[in-house]
């Protein structure tokens, strides 16, 4: 039977408890990066921790995007690199985050989900900051169930609409509970692609992480619990670091 998005089938929660956060007025800017491996649910806490303090989510991928559509040069140089297949160097991802970040809406401060992902893009950060503070916070999940979290995964054929499903589930036998439309397992979601892609996050992450580890501002977060129970955790642990920037 389908399940939603990150509830575990069978076993009810509920919304831990989370304090209004200050408002911008009353707080100094909320610089947050946000560290994870794929499948940790990053990308979601970012669009929450997002709204929550009314800041920018700010990703290298639409990031990236972005560029090319604007046509600047950076973007033309974007283009250039992505069109040959190499990867974007550690200068022009470094460019290009100082360009986002220089905008009017990260006054209040950003999520930066996805930079950095080296440690000269880190050393790099530190300097375009300056003495602004930073908080990093990192999801952390084990390697073991990422791959069973991913693998209970499907997308419907129809719809579109990202489900979780009960281990036990045989995607042929079952429609889609929303449209009717075959739920099927993407790609990017098989075990064997998982553990690459995990091995390949173990090895630019390894270095960043121990990088902003002896920080005060360094914190970890169980990602194994519930979505709502991440997000609790985060903002918490924001709202203390900020009430000791105060």
């Amino acid at each position: 039977m389908s399940q939603c998005r990150g509830v575990p089938p069978g076993i009810p929660h509920s919304d831990p408890p989370v304090t209004p956060p200050l408002s911008p007025d009353s707080r100094g800017p909320v610089n947050v990066v946000l560290v994870g491996p794929p499948g940790s649910g990053k990308g979601t806490q970012a669009v929450r921790l997002a709204e929550r303090y009314e800041i920018p989510h700010i990703s290298t991928g639409e990031i990236l995007r972005a560029a090319v559509r604007a046509g600047t040069d950076l973007g033309r140089q974007v283009a250039d690199t992505l069109a040959k297949g190499s990867l974007v160097s550690d200068d022009l991802m470094t460019d290009l985050v100082r360009a986002r970040l220089g905008e009017p809406d990260t006054g209040n401060g950003f999520v930066l989900d996805g930079f950095p992902r080296t440690v000269a893009q880190a050393r790099a950060l530190d300097e375009v900051l300056g003495p602004s503070p930073m908080m990093v916070i990192l999801i952390e999940v084990p390697d073991a169930d990422i791959v069973r979290r991913m693998g209970t995964r499907r997308v419907c054929d129809s719809c579109r609409l990202t489900q979780s499903v009960a281990d036990v589930f045989h995607p042929d036998t079952e429609p889609c509970p929303y449209c009717g439309g075959n739920l099927v397992r993407r790609p990017d979601d098989e075990p064997e692609t998982v553990r690459h892609r995990l091995a390949t996050y173990a090895q630019y992450a390894a270095p960043v992480i121990a990088h902003y580890r002896s920080r005060p501002s360094f914190a970890v977060v169980d990602g194994l619990q519930h979505a709502d129970k991440v997000a609790a955790a985060v903002a918490a642990l924001i709202d203390r670091l900020l009430s000791q920037q105060s």
